[in-house]
């Protein structure tokens, strides 16, 4: 698979940043270290309450009719706890759950060699669907709808094609890009959800409930520091606290309040709201150099020393999120709120 520049720059930046919002290296290891931090009901799993409310009415009403559920798709930014829900969902239904990513299946017959090994009733788990090549994703059209599949045998003038019958499974596809889904494919899912960032209140009931499991005497005002500095993502949320757990042992600390807190995520270099030293850093440039704005993503990402895409990616997403900054037809203007938490931050 030929992955471009901008790709390898986002996954150096998801080893190196604290508060993004994918996995980053190692960080798969720990977590099954920990793995009760993931919730296994829908019971246990904290926010998105409507999508939980109607997840919960179509997984009983597959139950009444003995069915699978239809298939799913699951949309919204990373971190949010799709691949959690989606574990959640096979669990709740009694099936099994065959995992595996859009830029994994390179081939039909790697699609073809997932489907045919599926039982009645199983789940199939696509992350980052949205990357599925078009050929795979033709295959996958007849899979979903008639659940029959076609597959080629030999090569040249003896090539012939037959129909192999799939078993009845459910298929849930999850994508922080739904941009980019084709029509056919989104019309092929049955159910679709998408999922939304996370209020500090509810990010402090998943780190109370994290904290707990780790074994932490964390306080309720340690909790809310780490929630508001977690940018309305619960894996960010997490690892944050188990950063904070690990300066509190080696400063010998046994009960985590507000000002162990504090200083940890200071020294992490995580502010009041979440953002690192490159997100202050594009809004003193935009504010100081640019007079806050407007200007142009090319001359913002010389002037910040990185490039278009990953400004555009990586770390505009969530500063437009939180209202600090606005792109407009002539380029990026930060707004008063972001000019009010650099000073608040003594950094204009």
């Amino acid at each position: 698979m030929t992955i471009n520049l901008s790709e390898q720059k986002k996954d150096e930046l998801k080893e190196e940043r604290i508060v993004t919002p994918e996995p980053i290296e190692g960080e798969a290891s720990e977590e099954r270290v920990f793995e009760g931090l993931r919730p296994k009901t829908l019971d246990d799993f904290i926010g998105q309450r409507k999508i939980k409310d109607n997840l919960r009415v179509f997984i009983d009403a597959a139950r009444i009719r003995k069915e699978p559920l239809d298939h799913v798709l699951l949309s919204g930014p990373p971190g949010l706890g799709k691949t959690t829900l989606a574990h959640i969902i096979a669990r709740e239904m009694g099936a099994n759950i065959r995992i595996t990513s859009g830029p994994a299946i390179e081939r039909p017959g790697d699609l073809a060699a997932i489907l045919t090994n599926l039982k009645e009733g199983d789940v199939i788990f696509i992350d980052e669907i949205h990357r599925l090549s078009h050929v795979v994703e033709e295959i996958l059209y007849s899979a979903m709808e008639d659940f029959e599949i076609d597959i080629i045998i030999g090569k040249g003038p003896s090539a012939r094609s037959i129909r192999l019958e799939l078993p009845r499974f459910t298929l849930i596809g999850a994508t922080t890009r739904s941009g980019l889904l084709t029509s056919p494919l989104r019309d092929r899912f049955g159910i679709s959800m998408r999922f939304e960032f996370y209020e500090p209140e509810e990010l402090k009931t998943i780190i109370d409930r994290s904290s707990k499991i780790l074994g932490m005497d964390l306080t309720d005002h340690a909790a809310l520091e780490i929630a508001s500095r977690s940018r309305g993502t619960p894996r960010i949320a997490n690892r944050l606290l188990r950063r904070v757990r690990d300066f509190s042992h080696v400063e010998h600390q046994e009960t985590v309040d507000r000002d162990i807190a504090r200083k940890s995520l200071d020294k992490l270099d995580v502010d009041a709201l979440g953002l690192d030293n490159m997100d202050r850093r594009i809004l003193k440039t935009i504010i100081k150099d640019y007079s806050g704005g407007p200007v142009g993503a090319e001359t913002l990402a010389v002037s910040v020393s990185e490039e278009t895409e990953t400004i555009e990616d990586v770390y505009e997403p969530y500063l437009i999120q939180i209202g600090f900054i606005n792109r407009t037809p002539r380029g990026r203007v930060t707004t008063p709120a972001a000019k009010e938490h650099m000073q608040k931050m003594g950094l204009i």
